[in-house]
């Protein structure tokens, strides 16, 4: 059976064309995928994020447990609402899933992790509480919901919606969250762009949602989620990097603290292994659209794309790679698509940042 988020009515209400995505009943597009890429570039769009999971890690033990568990170092975290981003692996080394996590206190972590890895992921965690023996509790917040407020103006429209949040959250720079009322408001997202994904109790996120509607933010669905991701050149787990590749062959490798003398899950393979493929981005110089698992033939050897789409903001298809290490940016290769070698060039993502292209 689907699960559906508290706002599964107002996507229906819009005219949403929902889609199964990692069993959540989902909206892909509310008309035009293009025209809410676009939103989101120039103005403004919102997200139903309440999907993911917000899941609360506390007690005594909190801070060792995520020291031991996470290949990014939480002791780097010392300001209240400051995050990072990092992968949970596995002990080969492997993705088990890609989250932030904010610290709010020693005791007192907030992790987000993905929906479809939501229950693989929380019985990892009781797993390794379980070898550990730590005086930590994981909660998963299922009460709350999430939503994610994206574009050059998305700041101001959200401080016309809650405008007891501007003082608190204009100040703070990327990857921090503050706490205004019911409202956990953190700078971070998925698209490129300026804004805040906001957690508040679930029972007030269609008041919210709707008022947001009415300041002028454009609904966005999961099809322009994934053209705006991809240009900023972020993974998406179960593409781009899954429980078989590790975060350095994965271009995470700057999300791995190797240097600290702490242990965690995963860092004697790292160690081990070491980087074997070089994670890049693709811009086809051909007609065509760059997807996912097609081959990329290179001097060196083949590689495989694992997300690829056609850049509503550049107007050339575009991918993520895994490639042989000794291909450069600047190299031409060629793409296997339907048995024609097709030319791309090698660049360095992202592909496009607050409305600017980089390559």
């Amino acid at each position: 059976m689907q699960q559906k988020t508290v706002l599964n009515d107002a996507h229906r209400r819009l005219g949403a064309k929902m889609v199964d995505f990692g069993g959540w009943d989902m909206p892909l597009h509310y008309g035009s995928q293009i025209e809410e890429h676009h939103a989101v570039r120039r103005d403004c769009g919102m997200f139903d994020v309440s999907h993911m999971c917000a899941v609360d890690v506390a007690g005594s033990g909190a801070k060792a447990f995520l020291l031991r568990l996470l290949a990014n170092n939480v002791g780097k975290l010392r300001q209240a609402g400051k995050a990072l981003y990092s992968a949970m692996l596995n002990d080969g080394g492997g993705v088990v899933d890609d989250l932030i996590v904010y610290y709010l206190d020693d005791t007192h972590f907030r992790l987000v992790i993905n929906a479809g890895t939501a229950q693989k992921d929380l019985s990892w965690m009781a797993a390794r509480l379980a070898d550990w023996k730590l005086d930590v509790s994981v909660t998963p917040r299922r009460d709350l919901a999430m939503i994610a407020v994206q574009g050059p103006h998305a700041r101001e429209k959200v401080w016309q919606v809650l405008p007891e949040a501007r003082a608190a959250s204009a100040e703070i720079g990327p990857f921090c969250a503050v706490v205004v009322g019911d409202f956990f408001i953190a700078s971070t997202g998925y698209t490129g762009e300026d804004g805040f994904e906001i957690t508040l109790p679930a029972a007030k996120a269609e008041a919210f949602w709707q008022a947001l509607l009415a300041a002028g933010v454009h609904p966005c669905g999961l099809g322009a989620r994934d053209t705006l991701r991809l240009e900023a050149g972020m993974n998406l787990y179960g593409q781009d990097m899954d429980e078989a590749i590790s975060p350095l062959d994965a271009g995470l490798a700057w999300t791995v603290d190797l240097n600290a003398e702490r242990d965690f899950v995963g860092k004697a393979a790292l160690l081990q292994n070491g980087q074997r493929r070089k994670f890049a981005g693709l811009v086809l110089l051909d007609k065509g659209v760059l997807r996912a698992h097609q081959k990329v033939i290179t001097a060196q050897g083949d590689g495989e794309i694992t997300s690829g789409t056609f850049s509503p903001t550049m107007q050339q298809s575009i991918a993520l790679a895994r490639l042989p290490p000794g291909v450069a940016e600047g190299d031409t290769v060629h793409v296997d698509i339907r048995d024609k070698h097709l030319a791309a060039k090698v660049v360095k993502p992202p592909f496009v940042r607050n409305g600017k292209i980089l390559v």
